[in-house]
């Protein structure tokens, strides 16, 4: 295929020598430093002339040096880009283990919960502690507790809307101001 940019190709040769003060200009304003700009133009500069065969459309040769400088750019900052060791990383990979803050926070919850539990109806206890707990089917819970599928069902439901209930009204205690708590306490003289 006949290139484009021969040295015989004089126009073309010329209009890359006006377009070469652009590529200048748009690296200079991504890079911000003289050198490495008219480096980045020379860089886009000779890859176009190995790779003009590529080029389809003569009038498309500005954005065509563009995306060639755009390239030009993007390669020198991976080739700049600093890499870390990955040995010098296992000193600093965060420890999975909760802090002394979660581990309390998790007993917690551990204890409200099981506090909740508690309060239930035996049935309804039995049944949600085997089914959400300890995750046992419908059917194994009716066979051990010997009762129909819907009893454990319904008891399911029923532990569970009390549980919702005991947990919310758990939570709109606890958003009430203190003040609220307190008795007024009167002065005497």
């Amino acid at each position: 295929m006949l290139k484009l940019f021969s040295l015989l190709n004089f126009p073309l040769r010329r209009r890359l020598e006006e377009l070469r003060p652009r590529l200048y200009r748009l690296a200079y304003s991504w890079c911000h430093d003289a050198a490495l700009a008219d480096d980045l133009a020379q860089d886009a500069l000779i890859k176009a002339l190995a790779r003009s065969e590529q080029l389809r459309d003569v009038q498309a040769l500005e954005s065509w040096l563009f995306s060639i400088l755009n390239n030009c750019w993007r390669d020198h900052l991976r080739a700049r880009r600093e890499f870390t060791d990955v040995d010098e990383l296992d000193d600093a990979i965060v420890d999975d283990t909760p802090s002394p803050e979660q581990r309390y926070a998790s007993r917690q919850t551990i204890q409200r919960v099981r506090l909740a539990i508690a309060g239930l109806p035996l049935g309804q206890r039995q049944v949600v502690t085997l089914v959400d707990i300890e995750e046992c089917g419908y059917a194994e819970v009716a066979a051990i507790l010997g009762v129909p599928v819907g009893t454990v069902m319904s008891r399911l439901a029923r532990a569970r809307q009390a549980l919702r209930l005991y947990f919310m009204t758990e939570q709109t205690q606890s958003e009430r101001p203190i003040a609220a708590d307190r008795t007024a306490i009167r002065r005497v003289k």
